[in-house]
């Protein structure tokens, strides 16, 4: 099977892109075993200070691969794992991760992308959680660690998108470029890249500190009710 995501270099910064523009670079179980391993070795990386995160083709990331849902335990395991590692690869990035949003970024999209520290947004860009209708609930754990609960509440119980020029106004993104959002979350990165490096990992490290103390328990509850769904057991226990 192709690779589904590609990591090209410029000087410091590591561009990775979700490359299923066919599917508007839905998570499938392979990619995400790949953003998982690909998060994990850049982390590693003492010559890379800062990664953009990007989508193949006009979306950034409509979600999970529905798709590939149900089947047998052994296919659900993999969901619930594979879900695990590649958000928390992300979210958990010791180096600066800048999302380039191309694109919509709905669903999990939209969640990966609150996942990086900063988002630039291309003029096409969306944002939103169109599954709430579906009977899915969305990740409200990542949009509070983001925004202001009066936005993060509207958008996770509304299921509205949000077009990037309001998407600025309510704090989702930094800014809205009419140029090549790639481009331009590279040219911040090599900003970002040439501080200095342990003054930068510092400050990074008390941004994941702050996350996790005041939503890590959020984000727990809804992999235990993501697992209680997918397979029917409490995450803590293992158990039905």
């Amino acid at each position: 099977m192709p690779e589904q995501l590609s990591i090209d270099r410029d000087g410091d910064v590591a561009v990775v892109t979700l490359q299923r523009p066919e599917k508007r670079n839905a998570l499938s179980i392979e990619l995400r075993e790949e953003l998982a391993e690909a998060f994990t070795d850049l982390a590693a990386n003492e010559k890379v200070g800062c990664v953009v995160l990007t989508g193949a083709g006009p979306a950034f990331c409509s979600g999970m691969d529905t798709s590939q849902f149900g089947g047998d335990r052994e296919n659900r395991t993999r969901l619930v794992d594979t879900s695990t590692l590649a958000f928390e690869a992300v979210g958990d990035c010791p180096t600066p991760v800048l999302a380039a949003v191309n694109g919509p970024a709905l669903a999990g999209g939209f969640a990966l992308s609150l996942l990086c520290d900063l988002r630039i947004a291309g003029q096409d860009a969306t944002f939103g959680y169109p599954e709430l209708p579906q009977g899915i609930p969305p990740s409200y754990a990542a949009a509070r660690a983001v925004l202001p609960a009066t936005v993060a509440q509207e958008l996770c119980l509304t299921g509205r998108i949000v077009a990037a020029p309001e998407a600025k106004k309510l704090g989702i993104v930094r800014e809205v470029t009419a140029g090549d959002v790639v481009a331009r979350a590279t040219d911040l990165g090599r900003r970002i890249a040439a501080l200095p490096r342990e003054a930068m990992l510092e400050t990074k490290r008390k941004t994941l500190l702050e996350r996790q103390h005041l939503w890590g328990f959020l984000f727990d509850e809804e992999k235990r009710v993501f697992r209680r769904a997918l397979l029917g057991e409490d995450e803590s226990t293992g158990q039905p």
